[in-house]
């Protein structure tokens, strides 16, 4: 198994920028693909950003492409999602998941870091 906690959450202005961490315990951390989701008040969980486990092919959700980006540091057990450009629209409680790359479910999850963005 492993681990995840995010980190960086906050309240920020439209426009401005945060930075969340997830970092991750257990197992070997390079064998998982990461991914970043959230869960706005009142709507479901949706998909945000994705990495492969070599950091080698990430993939957006609309809503983040050109503005959000992610990556990863194996050797530290790190992952992070870069926001910049954030919108009211955008606050939610983001999480950090993982699964192992012979699954197609992300089976590890965080417990969540929040994201308010003020107008």
């Amino acid at each position: 198994q492993v681990q995840l906690v995010e980190s960086g959450g906050g309240l920020v202005q439209a426009g401005g920028s945060l930075r969340l961490s997830c970092a991750a315990s257990g197992r070997t951390f390079s064998s998982y693909d990461i991914g970043w989701f959230r869960r706005a008040p009142g709507k479901l969980r949706e998909f945000v950003a994705y990495m492969r486990e070599q950091g080698t092919t990430t993939s957006y959700a609309d809503s983040a492409k050109g503005r959000f980006t992610i990556s990863r540091d194996n050797a530290k057990n790190m992952a992070y999602l870069q926001m910049n450009s954030l919108k009211p629209e955008d606050t939610a409680v983001y999480y950090c998941a993982a699964r192992s790359v012979t699954t197609t479910e992300f089976t590890f999850w965080g417990q969540g870091t929040q994201v308010t963005v003020s107008s």
